[in-house]
């Protein structure tokens, strides 16, 4: 077929084809169209009127070291184009489907095909414009329209050289970024959330693939960056983009990958089910994009992506609801208590989804360490959910990563802890929060090294203030305070109000005797919490830098008050450790094991203001009853 020179811009109804600058426009607005759909668009409207061959838009658009099969390709491009244009198959208006031979643009174009006049040449749109139809008679005007041609010629094979060479670069990492929600409804956007975690934790599970977590993603819900922008702020080889339509009982997901650095399309298709078939269209979406990224699964992640189950609507939709409280609130009482609430209903609609007992689970024991559920309440719910969800699906890795805390938090069963972390990694390689929770564990059981690869997977997934806290409290435990001034200072660049963080960071400065920086930073933790135990860290510092009437006043009034308020017993233990009564101290240690505390075993391996009793044959009796390391 031959291409004739046309106007650069192509009108149909309200829309707006700049072949020169590549964009479609609908009144003005760009479209997100782009790659093959876009190439195939242009082509088609063209042509208008005409059927263009599937071999002809082979010819033009996929070569044959294409990343994707050419039948898969132009399947997805048509069905990209028609989403954008809001069009369909059944009942076309612009795009005509010829069953085994090709497409047609059916709309009216206008400016279509202007005709270049002889006094105006204009440059061929590709490099199949036949010789024949130069015009004669002007030998200057042909030798022009010869070189324009073969710089055309020049420049599209350069162009597809390079995008033949990005679209064969192994994507090792990926990122999902927010699902858009096309529903008109702003009250489903929990739902497009939910659907872009899901699709999250799904990717997360293939070993050989690199996925970043949800809390480094969200920051671009709404955000007008370029994909190569992203993908440079996130480091990472391709990304995931798409939209969430739900209408009555069904659900529509489109998603395309997107090759992050030279924002090559390289696949899209659209999902269309019924809502109860939810998990199953995950599976099959991460599926399919391991397959385009061609990553290597073992027989068992391949069962675990398309193990989807049906799923009572009502139950997933409460769900979703009690993730994103989850996620978003975990340090919040009353935040967990609304993510608690979605997880019971979403059981009541359905006794047998296993993924709302893991969340339940998760909810249970978050609500013990905010102190808003009796520990041992929290212990033993959660235990009997987390049974319950291993009992109907094994392979939830989020429920191994649960069951860990239990063991470490609450049961202090280091090597139960240490197979459950390890199989929750084994699941699902790329699930940020088990790398996270496996690498504040590691330093309790003295494996240094292990833990320090584990805070360099971490910065490879999450960039968030989360794993920014989770990374300097790690170094608080190995009590490598170098590493820990920077990683106190870096979570305090995303989050400045975190008291926790300037009381670590003024650990960091104590640890490497920079006393008047460690005061100065106690102090925030102090002003901004008021918490007991930043008090006992400043009186520690006042006392290392010389002034111990200072350091004995705050801590008589921290004496005083916590006999009025029952303060906890390891807060105690430090305030006589300061205060040089070494037997009250043990006393209260003592008390402090006996509850089982949870923070206890971090702290008393970690805590500056303890040192004082390190030497003291308690101490190392204490450390080995509970089965840790000095």
């Amino acid at each position: 077929m031959a291409t004739t020179a046309v106007s650069h811009t192509l009108r149909f109804d309200n829309y707006e084809l700049d072949t020169r600058a590549g964009q479609l426009r609908k009144g003005g607005v760009k479209l997100r169209l782009r790659g093959q759909p876009l190439q195939v668009l242009a082509i088609l409207v063209e042509h208008g009127g005409e059927v263009v061959t599937r071999e002809e838009l082979q010819r033009q658009i996929w070569t044959a070291d294409t990343f994707v099969d050419f039948d898969h390709g132009l399947h997805n491009a048509i069905a990209r184009i028609r989403e954008v244009l809001g069009d369909s198959a059944e009942t076309p208006r612009y795009i005509e489907t010829l069953p085994r031979r090709g497409y047609r643009f059916i709309g009216t174009v206008e400016d279509f095909r202007t005709p270049p006049s002889a006094e105006e040449p204009v440059a061929p749109v590709s490099p199949n414009v036949p010789v024949a139809s130069l015009p004669k008679g002007n030998p200057t005007l042909v030798l022009i329209l010869c070189a324009l041609l073969l710089l055309g010629v020049g420049a599209w094979t350069a162009w597809r050289y390079v995008r033949a060479k990005a679209a064969a670069q192994p994507i090792r990492s990926i990122a999902v970024l927010p699902l858009a929600n096309l529903s008109g409804d702003p009250s489903e956007e929990f739902f497009a959330d939910g659907m872009t975690d899901q699709l999250i934790t799904d990717l997360a599970q293939i070993g050989s693939l690199r996925v970043i977590s949800r809390t480094s993603v969200m920051q671009y819900k709404g955000a007008k960056k370029a994909l190569p922008e992203i993908a440079r702020e996130l480091n990472v080889d391709a990304i995931v983009e798409g939209s969430v339509v739900r209408s009555g009982p069904r659900v529509r997901v489109t998603a395309q990958l997107v090759h992050a650095r030279s924002d090559q399309h390289l696949w899209a298709d659209t999902y269309d089910r019924d809502l109860g078939d939810v998990l199953k269209l995950q599976g099959e979406v991460a599926d399919a994009i391991a397959q385009q990224v061609r990553a290597q699964l073992t027989a068992t992640q391949q069962s675990q992506l398309r193990r989807g189950s049906p799923v009572n609507p009502a139950a997933y939709d409460a769900y979703l609801r009690g993730r994103i409280f989850f996620v978003n609130g975990s340090s919040k009482p009353e935040t967990l208590r609304q993510a608690q609430h979605f997880f019971e209903q979403s059981l009541h609609e359905d006794p047998n989804f296993a993924l709302a007992y893991a969340g339940l689970a998760d909810s249970y024991v978050y609500l013990s360490f905010v102190g808003a559920m009796p520990k041992d309440e929290a212990h033993e719910s959660a235990k009997a959910a987390l049974a319950k969800a291993l009992q109907l699906d094994e392979s939830i890795g989020e429920a191994h990563d649960t069951l860990g805390l239990l063991d470490s938090a609450f049961d202090w069963n280091w090597d139960a802890a240490d197979r459950e972390f390890s199989r929750a990694i084994a699941l699902a390689p790329s699930y940020s929060c088990a790398h996270e929770d496996r690498a504040m564990f590691l330093p309790l059981i003295g494996r240094r090294a292990d833990a320090l690869a584990e805070i360099k997977q971490i910065d490879q997934l999450d960039y968030g203030p989360i794993a920014a806290g989770v990374e300097s409290f790690a170094y608080f435990e190995l009590r490598d305070y170098p590493a820990l001034i920077g990683a106190s200072q870096r979570a305090l660049l995303l989050d400045p109000s975190d008291w926790g963080e300037h009381y670590r960071l003024g650990a960091g400065y104590e640890g490497t005797g920079r006393l008047s920086e460690a005061i100065s930073e106690y102090k925030k933790a102090v002003e901004m919490s008021g918490d007991s135990q930043s008090r006992v860290a400043l009186a520690h510092a006042y006392a290392a830098a010389g002034n111990k009437a200072e350091a004995q006043k705050i801590l008589h009034d921290l004496e005083r008050k916590a006999k009025e308020n029952s303060a906890s017993p390891y807060t105690m233990a430090t305030i006589y450790a300061g205060l040089g009564e070494t037997d009250k101290a043990f006393a209260f240690l003592e008390e402090s094991y006996a509850q089982k505390s949870m923070s206890l075993p971090a702290w008393l391996e970690s805590d500056l203001t303890l040192d004082v009793l390190r030497s003291d044959p308690r101490f190392q009796n204490l450390l080995n009853r509970m089965g840790l390391k000095n």
